[in-house]
């Protein structure tokens, strides 16, 4: 068995903390994890794995398995999947170790190459074994590095999602239509800034008490979906913020071959000052109901006091069990290039992404013709007992 460090296990098991590993596998995956370290993410243990030693060894987390270490010598899967596969099962007893104990794995790669694409679907298959719910974010490659990866890649994918709860796929190419003329190394940080924020997002959604909060039960049910998955963050202050915010969220240009309104599973949390008004949360979720078939959904709603927020509302959505969209960018396509998610430049709303397909796009903007004209309803005067905590309990018992 290679060396390997284990995570600090001294917490109490039932301290109600959930525990989140940010798996990271192979080149690609080590990067990822190398940025949210570099970011100082709290409340998350860090590993890496990797066949390629020198690759690990350059690494900052505090915890690193070497794959294969005695059928490769640390040389690296030469971009065969199948050497990065056999060389995660050697090292079984190590991942099952690291794993031990966590609730949530998110198990990020790079699809195409031989550890990623080889090893990820083993480190998933060990996670669902241990009963770990466990999101995939994977990417995918450029067009120009040939034929061969990208198959490879499709073939990690389908291996990958026989085992994940949700799997999250950013296509390495969107990252060139949406963000234009960058440098290889900043596209690729666009591309890390999704898992950042995916993680950063469930965690914070948990972790902090609000009017009502999003458990670690409720993350659960719905991300066993299965499917696809997507998550975004807006941001957005003065008077429209509520539907700038929430549109921001919706408006993943990374992710705009999903359909939105087939997910089985919806988280939406909302963190803001005491100044959130239950106008301003109705908006909220009406703007996200409206683009989704709630009959399907399991639908969570949180809210999250902080004061330090002033006139800034946070708006984060994350939505799965969703179904791709074959005919995405065939009648629509990008006109220009478009914010990351966490990015505070405003958005078109008239711009395409196919969470905002036409026939919801309609539906949408019908809510908000009328609300621009319109008082709150009748049956919901806004009265000291109809506060926003009773407004989120009767959404989630719909």
């Amino acid at each position: 068995m290679s060396k390997y460090t284990m995570p600090d296990d001294n917490k109490p098991q039932n301290n109600g903390q959930a525990r989140f590993i940010v798996f990271g596998v192979g080149g690609g995956g080590g990067n990822a994890v190398e940025h949210m370290v570099q970011q100082g993410i709290k409340g998350v243990t860090f590993v890496c794995a990797n066949t390629d030693k020198q690759a690990l060894d350059r690494l900052t987390a505090p915890h690193k398995l070497q794959l294969g270490a005695k059928s490769n010598r640390g040389l690296g899967a030469g971009a065969n999947p199948e050497v990065g596969r056999e060389a995660a099962e050697s090292e079984e007893e190590a991942i099952r170790a690291l794993l031990e104990h966590s609730d949530m794995v998110f198990i990020t790669a790079g699809m195409g190459g031989g550890t990623g694409t080889g090893a990820a679907p083993v480190v998933a298959r060990i996670a669902k074994e241990m009963e770990v719910l466990t999101v995939a974010v994977v990417t995918t490659p450029f067009k120009f590095e040939g034929g061969k990866r990208i198959k490879a890649a499709k073939a990690g994918i389908e291996q990958l999602t026989n085992f994940v709860d949700s799997i999250i796929t950013i296509p390495n190419d969107k990252l060139m239509s949406v963000y234009g003329n960058l440098s290889m190394q900043d596209a690729f940080k666009k591309a890390d800034d999704v898992l950042m924020h995916a993680v950063q997002g469930i965690a914070e959604t948990i972790a902090r008490s609000g009017l009502v909060n999003i458990d670690f039960n409720d993350i659960r049910t719905a991300m066993t979906a299965k499917g696809h998955a997507m998550m975004g963050i807006g941001r957005a202050s003065g008077d429209d913020r509520a539907r700038e915010a929430t549109e921001k969220a919706i408006k993943s240009p990374l992710l705009d071959d999903l359909r939105l309104e087939n997910a089985k599973g919806l988280l939406v949390n909302v963190i803001s000052s005491q100044s959130l008004s239950l106008d301003e949360f109705s908006k909220i979720s009406e703007i996200v109901e409206g683009i989704t078939d709630t009959d399907d959904a399991n639908i969570f709603y949180g809210s999250v006091v902080d004061e330090d927020m002033g006139d800034e509302l946070h708006v984060t959505v994350i939505a799965t069990g969703l179904t791709l969209d074959e005919y995405a960018g065939q009648d629509a396509k990008i006109q220009q290039p478009v914010p990351s998610v966490n990015s505070t430049q405003p958005v078109d709303p008239n711009l395409h992404t196919s969470a905002l397909n036409s026939q919801k796009q309609s539906k949408t903007q019908m809510y908000q013709d009328n609300t621009s004209h319109s008082q709150a309803p009748q049956e919901q005067p806004q009265t000291k007992t109809n506060s926003i905590q009773d407004y989120l309990k009767r959404q989630q018992n719909k």
